[in-house]
């Protein structure tokens, strides 16, 4: 294994923090959500955090498998709904709805395209296995 790139960043103090890059570029203040128990306000969370990078992404790894199969992409999003969860013997664990829409496509081309996604994405190969990931073409 090669590694192609490295990020680091460093939180302080938790749900209620802060956290910010090496480089700087993300510096944000955390808060636990209301329907957490937290105070809510400004500030970002780890679902959030974790929604937008995969959802960047998984969208890139759209693009690559539409690039290989030669089949043009002009414009697409993916929206990441990640849910924080209570197992029933009282663990938390981390579910994922993908969403994503593909200008001009038909809905089962989208679907076919998100699954070969899901097959390279980085994000995809850390969460299999771990958590449960729906695919959803709109």
């Amino acid at each position: 294994m090669r590694t192609l790139y490295t990020a680091v960043s460093t939180a302080h103090g938790g749900r209620d923090g802060h956290v910010r890059s090496s480089d700087g570029i993300v510096d944000l203040d955390l808060k636990t959500p209301k329907e957490m128990g937290g105070p809510g306000g400004l500030g970002t969370n780890p679902e959030q955090l974790f929604a937008a990078g995969y959802a960047a992404c998984f969208e890139s790894a759209m693009r690559a498998v539409a690039r290989k199969q030669k089949k043009p992409l002009a414009d697409a999003s993916v929206t990441g709904h990640v849910s924080f969860n209570v197992a029933d013997e009282g663990k938390y664990v981390l579910s994922v709805e993908l969403h994503g829409r593909v200008e001009g496509w038909l809905r089962d081309d989208a679907q076919a395209l998100m699954q070969a996604a899901h097959e390279v994405c980085p994000y995809s190969n850390a969460t299999r296995g771990n958590i449960e990931v729906k695919l959803i073409a709109e």
